[in-house]
């Protein structure tokens, strides 16, 4: 049915050709690229399908994507490779004619800022070439947003009060260590925190708001609240959300690490002169910790993540809890990666599975929760993500 590009062979990468390789009806035709082909390679030898292609390329180059790009033809490029590099991969999609996925919004190399503006702003010209391009199709951002699209469409009149929880309580046995790309991760949790409320965006210090949350079968867990970006498409999309939050768990020896780290100044992301060379601190410590993508043999316990949803249905309010518990021992043995990335990676392919099958084919740049949730709720439940729901119990939140 279609050709499909993966760019990106780090973990999340090798979750997403894991699942595109295990549906053979939808993606008949499929190619991994990175900056380093070896990787590609390694993850082929894995699926053990010779006939998925790799090559090498620099997603940071226009050039070398649209070259790419026409040579392999695909209809949809899956964008796994870094935040920064969205701008790039969407350019040379449109100047190739290729449809568009990504898994996180662009955020500029220089500045740990999280906004969807730059991104939006290429909604014409996507529609001009009649392309579509899906933004932030993980699962937070990503199910999340879908979560809240299907409780609007099946259980509110008006969703009033939103709040994303996300636990992650395994344990991988390491001193410090990040779930995903530390340079991402680090930036992400040591930005000031944010919350929509009454119209207005409410500024915080950094993990300064926390209480504990419980989760299904976990149990309570301290949860922080920060800013995450699909806050940003969700509170613009369903107009009449009142409040929105997103909280994430930390454990105390993780949040120490994070302490020492920003005093010594290790998490900065302003480059400084060793020796005569120019390094970035934050850069340097990703190169030091270890990779996420040597966690999962040892990987114990699992994630929760859901939407908790305070609202109006005929004139009365009710609540709603819709969440995915995922197994990192599970997801491991499957794929060979821990739940973090592939509480990220299975949902990307469900994405280009819509696209394909013509459910979420739209020219324009769209976030998730703007197409039919249906279809993809389907899918989450057969591919390796079921979800619950729970109904009009207390939300702690």
């Amino acid at each position: 049915m279609g050709r499909v590009l993966i760019i990106g062979a780090g973990g999340v990468g090798t979750v997403v050709a894991h699942k595109v390789a295990q549906n053979a009806e939808i993606f008949t035709d499929i190619m991994i690229a990175s900056r380093t082909k070896s990787k590609c390679d390694a993850i082929v030898k894995a699926i053990g399908n010779p006939n998925i292609k790799t090559a090498q390329v620099d997603a940071d180059n226009v050039d070398e994507l649209v070259a790419l790009f026409n040579d392999f033809k695909p209809e949809m490029v899956i964008n796994v490779a870094l935040p920064y590099q969205d701008l790039t991969i969407m350019e040379a999609c449109l100047q190739a004619g290729v449809n568009y996925l990504d898994t996180a919004n662009y955020e500029p190399k220089d500045v740990a800022h999280f906004e969807y503006s730059w991104q939006w702003a290429y909604k014409k010209r996507f529609e001009d070439a009649g392309l579509t391009a899906i933004l932030g199709c993980g699962f937070d951002p990503g199910v999340s947003g879908i979560f809240t699209a299907y409780a609007a469409k099946h259980y509110f009149d008006e969703m009033e009060y939103l709040d994303i929880v996300d636990c992650n309580a395994g344990d991988h046995h390491k001193a410090f260590a990040t779930n995903f790309n530390p340079e991402i991760n680090i930036r992400e949790i040591t930005q000031n925190g944010r919350y929509f409320e009454n119209g207005e965006w409410v500024t915080t210090a950094p993990l300064s708001i926390h209480q504990d949350i419980t989760y299904p079968n976990i149990g309570p867990r301290d949860s922080y609240l920060l800013y995450h970006e699909e806050l940003e498409s969700l509170v613009k999309n369903f107009p009449t959300i009142k409040r929105a939050r997103f909280w994430m768990t930390f454990g105390q020896e993780y949040l120490t690490h994070l302490r020492v780290i920003q005093n010594i100044g290790m998490a900065s992301i302003e480059p400084i002169n060793y020796n005569g060379m120019e390094i970035v601190p934050l850069q340097f410590l990703k190169a030091v910790l270890p990779n996420p993508q040597d966690l999962g043999e040892n990987y114990e316990g699992e994630t929760s993540i859901g939407c908790r949803i305070r609202g109006l249905k005929d004139g009365k309010e009710r609540t709603y809890y819709i969440y995915n518990n995922c197994s990192h021992r599970a997801a491991y043995e499957e794929t060979g990666m821990q739940g973090v990335s592939y509480t990220t990676g299975v949902p990307a392919m469900i994405g280009a599975m819509m696209f394909f099958k013509g459910e979420w084919k739209r020219p324009g740049v769209w976030n998730v929760e703007e197409f039919n949730p249906d279809p993809f709720m389907e899918q989450l439940n057969k591919q390796g993500l079921p979800w619950h729901e729970e109904f009009d119990k207390n939300l702690e939140v």
